[in-house]
């Protein structure tokens, strides 16, 4: 079983902000390595490698195009090089378009599947061989409560996160006997910069203030009317990577204030 103290390299898809980063401070704060990875020139990539400068692990940095399957080989080529072989591997990466089914673009609907679906499959599938030889191993997939329950005109986001969540219930099956847990974290709603045009758009619309506006946003759908703090889903992350988690696995985890309750 993991001990407390043992290092591991970790992977993090879509960290270069919002919840990726949050994941990625926290697993830097803690020690491990960690290869950051999303869409950014080469002055906001040092930019954020030395906000890592402090904490003991390696860091590194890759904006490999994960919608492809060359893609997502080459993110794995550049951690291995920039970190070692990755014995945590955190989907995180996604994008959204909403649009009724019935007008989605088709464009965008494989985009989204691309990037929020079959990027962690290609990832996982690629990574997966060294982590059963080594006998550990974690593969962490921050779905959505959109894995878990449907919302209108998100007809591609709903339906890469539930294939999200089902990719990651095969893959707990299949190496359960190798010491390698697959989980999915399901957020709600999180407290990114994302949402702030929604709550700014309420507060216009309805005359009233920003909080009243952000408590309006998140209650229409979770019975706890607060949004979730970025750094929370990092910390479930590092818990399931820790030693009291090692018989979780083919979970996904709602973190949604109540929302997949109802």
């Amino acid at each position: 079983m993991q001990q407390k103290s043992q290092t591991h390299a970790v992977l993090i898809t879509g960290s270069t902000s919002g919840i990726g980063l949050a994941i990625a401070h926290c697993f830097g704060r803690a020690g491990h390595h960690v290869m950051l990875h999303g869409l950014a020139d080469s002055e906001t990539a040092r930019t954020l490698c030395n906000e890592f400068a402090d904490y003991p692990g390696k860091v590194g940095f890759s904006s490999a195009d994960i919608s492809s399957e060359a893609g997502c080989a080459q993110l794995v080529s550049d951690t291995r090089e920039a970190i070692g072989n990755p014995s945590v591997l955190i989907n995180n990466a996604g994008i959204q378009h909403t649009a009724p089914a019935h007008e989605f673009p088709a464009d965008k609907w494989h985009q989204i599947l691309s990037i929020n679906l079959s990027a962690s499959f290609f990832l996982s599938r690629d990574l997966l061989p060294a982590m059963r030889a080594s006998g550990w191993g974690r593969v962490i997939n921050i779905a959505s409560v959109h894995g878990l329950v449907a919302s209108e005109h998100k007809s591609a986001y709903c339906a890469a996160k539930h294939g999200l969540v089902g990719l990651t219930k095969v893959l707990a099956l299949e190496n359960a006997d190798c010491n390698i847990t697959a989980n999915a974290i399901c957020p709600g709603w999180v407290e990114t910069p994302l949402i702030q045009p929604q709550i700014e758009n309420i507060a216009r619309k309805q005359q009233v203030d920003l909080e009243t506006a952000r408590t309006e946003l998140v209650g229409a759908k979770q019975p706890m009317a607060r949004a979730t703090n970025p750094q929370a889903i990092g910390e479930l992350a590092l818990y399931l990577c820790g030693e009291f988690a090692g018989t979780i696995t083919g979970a996904a985890l709602p973190v949604d204030g109540g929302w997949s309750a109802q």
